[in-house]
C-alpha cells in the first residue's frame, strides 16, 4: 500500500478541478483528500501504487475543460495501514506553494444558457447565472486561494438552495465561486438622471436601444457604450459625444448566422468567435453589409463579437436589431470605468441611459481583439478570455522573478515567476495619469496573486522618458534588482521567438516607432536576434521628421520631408500649397514653416518607421490626411488597396548604408506620385505601394538571413496586422526557401513587448 502526495500546478482553481478529483478518486476507490493550497491543488491519496498511477493518468486526460495542468509533482510513501476512511474535499489553506493562477473569464456555457432560457428553472432570465465551467474569474478575485470569500461575490451570501448546490460535489456548481440566483445574487438597475423603476431592466434597456438611444452597460470587466449599429444617426451621435470621429466601433450580434448577413466569416474565424474566450474578431464586410456606415468608416472590415455574458444573452433575447455597437466606455488609452458612481458621473452627457449592477469589478479587463491573416490568427489585443493565463518559459531554466513594464502606448506588463510568465490585461496609454495609476495597481495585484514577493530583475524600454521606464527605475531601487533596458524591436522579435521556441531568427520589425540604440526613431528594421543580443542588418532609409511627433498626427509633414529628398524645396512648397494645403492645420504658413525646419534642421527628428511611410502614401493619394486614432492612415490605405483588381508594379531599390541594407523609401514615394499624376487608379497605386514596400523588406531579410546563416525569418510589429503586407512577405520568404513565422499566441503589436523584455532580462541575468 502507498500514500501519494500530489501537487498540481496550472489553471486548477475555480474550474471544477477539486470535484473532478473527488469523483475520480471515488471511482478508483482511493482514500484521502483534495484542497486548494495557496495557489496550487494538493491531493493526498492512499491505495495500490498502480491504481494511484491510473488515477493520475485519468486526472490529466479527464480534467475540466477550462483547466490546464502545467506540472504534477508526486511524492510516494509506502505505508502499512490506511490513515483515511474516505475521500473528501477539504477547505482551502492559506499556505502558499507553487505557481498556479486563476483562470481567465469565460463565456456563459450552454448548460447555464439552458437554465436562463427555461421558464421552469429558478434562474430563468437571470443574467448572472454561472457554474464551474463559465463566468467571471479574473475580474472578481481579490486574493488567493480562490474561494468565494476572497472574491467580490462575498458581498452576496448564498441562499439555501444555492448553498446546497455549492456544497454538493456531484453538482456542476460545486464551489463555483460566482454561482448565485435571483434571490441571493447581484441585481441590475436602470438609470437616466434617476433610477428607473421597471420589472425587467434588461428588457427595458433593449427597447431603449432599439429606439435609438445610447446606453452605458456595466459588464464583467468594465463598461460598454451600446447603441443600434444599424442607426447611422445614433452612431454619429455616439461619435460626437465620445470625440472619436473615425475610430472603428466593435459590434455585438446574437449569433453566427446574423453576423454572416453582413460580414464574411471563414471556418477558422467562426471557431474563434464561438470559443469560450469570445474575443472581438476583425472580419471583412460582405457585399450585403447593411450596418451604419459610421460603425467602421473608410475600412473594409469590422470588429464583431458574440455575447459572452448573461447580460448580453438576455439583451439580445429581447432585441429587434441584428447588431449593437459595443465599444469601451472610456477615452482611447485610458482605463475602463468600473465603479457605479463613476459610470453615472463620467458618462453623463455621453450615454442617455445606464444599465448597471451591484457586483464589484475587482480587475478591469478590456475585450480581446484578434484578426486573421489568411488562415493564421493574430492577437491585436490579448486581454479578456486570456489574461492572466501564463506563457510557459520553463525552458529558460531560470528560477528568477522578473518584472517587465512594456513600452508606452499599448501597454501590458509581465511578471515572470519561476518559469511562468504572466502578461497583464490590456493597460493602455501610460502618458495618461489614470492609466499610470491603473498600471501600478494592476502590477501590485498580479505580483500578489502569483506570489511574487521578491524581484530579481526589472526590464523596460530603452526610451529614457517613458513613464514605464521611470517606474522600472523605481522598482529596481525598491527591490535592489538590476535594471535591463531593452530595445523596442528586439523585444518584439524575442516575443515572436517565444511563440515558436526558437533561439535565433532574422526579424522584420515593422511598426510606427521604437527608440533605437542610436537615439533615433526606428520602425522598419531587419534584426538578427540570438540569445540576448541583436544586430541591425537592415532598415528603411532614414527620413527627417519636421516637427517630430507632429508628423504622426499630420502625415503631410512627413510626405513633404520625404519628397524633399528629391524635389527642389521651392517647387515642393508650391505643389503642397496647391494640392495638400488643407492637410496642414495652419495652411500655407505651416507649409512654409516645415520648409524652414528642413532647411535649417531645427526640431527635425530621424526615423526609419514603416508606419510613417504608409501614412505618407495614404496622404499622397488623398486617402487619409490626419491620424485621429492609432494606425488610422495605414488602415485606410489597406482598405483602399483591398479594392484593387489591378497589378501595378512599383520597382524597389535596396542600397547599402553604414554597413546595413537600406530600402529607398524616397524612391517609392516618388513613383507613387508619378503614378497618381499619370491618372492610375488610387486603389491600384495603394496596392502597388504596399506590395513594393513588402517585397523590399522581404528581400532585405532574405539577404540578411543568408549572411548570418539562419533559415528562420519572422515578422513582428503592428504593420503585420495588414493582411496584404503580411502575406506578400510570407510568400516571398517561403519562395526563397526560408521558414517564415508570425505571432500566434502573442501580439504582433506592442501588447507583447513586455514578454520579450522579460525573456531578454532573464537571459541577461
Amino acid at each position: 500500500m502507498y500514500r501519494a502526495h500530489i501537487f498540481v500546478q496550472g489553471i486548477v482553481q475555480g474550474v471544477g478541478f477539486r470535484p473532478t478529483v473527488y469523483r475520480l478518486a471515488n471511482d478508483f476507490e482511493l482514500k484521502g483528500y483534495v484542497r486548494n493550497l495557496g495557489n496550487i491543488v494538493e491531493i493526498v491519496v492512499e491505495g495500490e501504487k498502480e491504481t494511484i498511477r491510473r488515477f493520475i493518468s485519468d486526472l490529466k486526460s479527464k480534467r475540466p475543460p477550462i483547466s490546464k495542468i502545467s506540472n504534477i509533482e508526486v511524492g510516494w510513501d509506502e505505508i502499512n495501514h490506511f490513515s483515511f476512511t474516505s475521500f473528501e474535499i477539504r477547505g482551502s489553506s492559506s499556505k502558499f506553494k507553487g505557481t498556479s493562477v486563476i483562470p481567465a473569464d469565460v463565456a456563459t456555457c450552454e448548460a447555464c444558457l439552458s437554465d436562463m432560457n427555461n421558464p421552469k428553472d429558478r434562474r430563468y432570465l437571470y443574467p448572472f447565472t454561472a457554474c464551474t465551467d463559465c463566468g467571471p474569474r479574473f475580474t472578481v478575485i481579490e486574493k488567493i486561494p480562490y474561494d468565494r470569500e476572497r472574491t467580490s461575490m462575498r458581498d452576496f451570501p448564498l441562499c439555501e438552495e444555492c448553498q446546497k448546490e455549492y456544497e454538493n460535489p456531484a453538482d456542476r456548481r460545486y464551489h463555483a465561486e460566482a454561482t448565485c440566483c435571483p434571490i441571493c445574487g447581484p441585481k441590475l438597475s436602470l438609470y437616466d438622471d434617476e433610477p428607473i423603476h421597471v420589472d425587467d431592466p434588461l428588457k427595458e434597456a433593449s427597447k431603449i436601444l432599439d429606439e435609438g438611444y445610447i446606453v452605458a452597460i456595466k459588464g464583467i470587466g468594465g463598461t460598454h457604450l451600446a447603441c443600434d449599429a444599424t442607426n447611422e444617426e445614433t452612431v454619429k451621435r455616439l461619435r460626437d459625444r465620445l470625440g472619436r470621429p473615425y475610430q472603428p466601433f466593435a459590434c455585438m450580434s446574437p449569433d453566427i448566422e446574423t453576423i454572416k448577413s453582413f460580414a464574411i466569416v471563414s471556418a477558422e474565424e467562426e471557431k474563434v468567435l464561438m470559443s469560450r474566450r469570445r474575443p472581438i474578431v476583425i472580419l471583412k464586410k460582405s457585399d450585403g453589409y447593411d450596418l451604419a456606415p459610421s460603425v467602421a468608416p473608410g475600412l473594409h472590415n469590422i470588429g464583431i463579437m458574440l455575447p459572452y455574458s448573461g447580460i448580453h444573452h438576455m439583451l439580445f433575447k429581447y432585441a429587434r436589431r441584428p447588431a449593437y455597437v459595443m465599444t469601451s466606455a472610456n477615452k482611447p488609452g485610458e482605463p475602463m470605468i468600473i465603479k457605479n458612481k463613476e459610470i453615472l458621473r463620467k458618462l453623463k452627457g455621453v450615454a442617455d441611459y445606464f444599465l448597471i449592477h451591484n457586483r464589484r469589478i475587482v480587475n478591469r479587463c478590456d475585450d480581446s481583439v484578434v484578426r486573421f491573416r489568411g488562415n493564421e490568427m493574430a492577437f491585436i489585443r490579448r486581454s479578456r478570455g486570456y489574461t492572466p493565463e501564463p506563457y510557459d518559459l520553463s525552458s529558460l531554466s531560470s528560477d528568477s522573478n522578473i518584472v517587465a513594464l512594456g513600452p508606452e502606448i499599448d501597454v501590458t506588463f509581465a511578471v515572470l515567476n519561476h518559469g511562468e510568465c504572466y502578461l497583464s490585461q490590456y493597460i493602455g496609454n501610460t502618458t495618461k495619469y489614470e492609466t499610470t495609476r491603473f498600471l501600478e495597481d494592476a502590477l501590485k495585484y498580479l505580483m500578489r496573486i502569483t506570489g511574487t514577493e521578491e524581484v530579481d530583475a526589472v526590464a523596460c524600454d530603452l526610451h529614457p522618458r517613458f513613464f514605464t521606464t521611470r517606474l522600472a527605475e523605481e522598482l529596481s531601487r525598491e527591490y535592489s534588482a538590476p535594471l535591463f533596458k531593452v530595445q523596442h524591436h528586439h523585444a518584439h522579435a524575442t516575443a515572436l521567438a517565444v511563440d515558436y521556441g526558437v533561439d535565433e531568427l532574422v526579424c522584420i520589425a515593422a511598426d510606427g516607432v521604437g527608440y533605437g540604440d542610436d537615439g533615433t526613431a526606428w520602425g522598419g528594421e531587419i534584426l538578427y536576434c540570438f540569445d540576448d543580443q541583436y544586430k541591425r542588418l537592415g532598415s528603411l532609409a532614414p527620413q527627417k521628421m519636421p516637427g517630430g511627433d507632429l508628423c504622426t498626427i499630420y502625415p503631410a509633414r512627413m510626405l513633404f520631408s520625404i519628397l524633399g529628398g528629391y524635389y527642389a524645396l521651392d517647387y515642393l512648397e508650391e505643389l503642397f500649397k496647391e494640392e495638400y494645403g488643407e492637410y496642414f492645420p495652419h495652411g500655407e504658413k505651416e507649409i512654409e514653416l516645415v520648409r524652414r525646419q528642413l532647411e535649417r534642421d531645427i526640431n527635425v527628428g530621424i526615423t526609419t518607421s514603416t508606419g510613417r511611410i504608409l501614412d505618407s502614401v495614404a496622404t499622397a493619394l488623398h486617402i487619409c490626411s490626419r491620424r485621429t486614432y492609432e494606425g488610422e492612415c495605414a488602415m485606410k490605405l489597406e482598405s483602399a488597396a483591398y479594392k484593387s483588381s489591378n497589378s501595378l508594379d512599383i520597382p524597389y531599390r535596396i542600397d547599402k548604408y553604414k554597413g546595413r541594407y537600406v530600402l529607398d523609401t524616397t524612391d517609392l514615394l516618388l513613383k507613387v506620385m508619378e503614378l497618381k499624376n499619370a491618372g492610375e487608379r488610387i486603389v491600384d497605386i495603394a496596392a502597388a505601394a504596399q506590395r513594393s514596400l513588402s517585397m523590399g523588406l522581404a528581400e532585405m531579410a532574405v539577404r540578411a538571413a543568408e549572411d548570418v546563416g539562419t533559415d528562420i525569418i519572422g515578422g513582428s510589429g503592428g504593420v503585420f496586422y495588414n493582411e496584404a503586407i503580411s502575406l506578400t512577405i510570407k510568400d516571398y520568404v517561403e519562395e526563397m526557401g526560408y521558414r517564415f513565422i508570425q505571432h500566434k499566441s502573442s501580439c504582433a503589436g506592442d501588447g507583447s513587448v513586455s514578454l520579450g523584455q522579460a525573456v531578454i532580462a532573464s537571459r541577461r541575468l
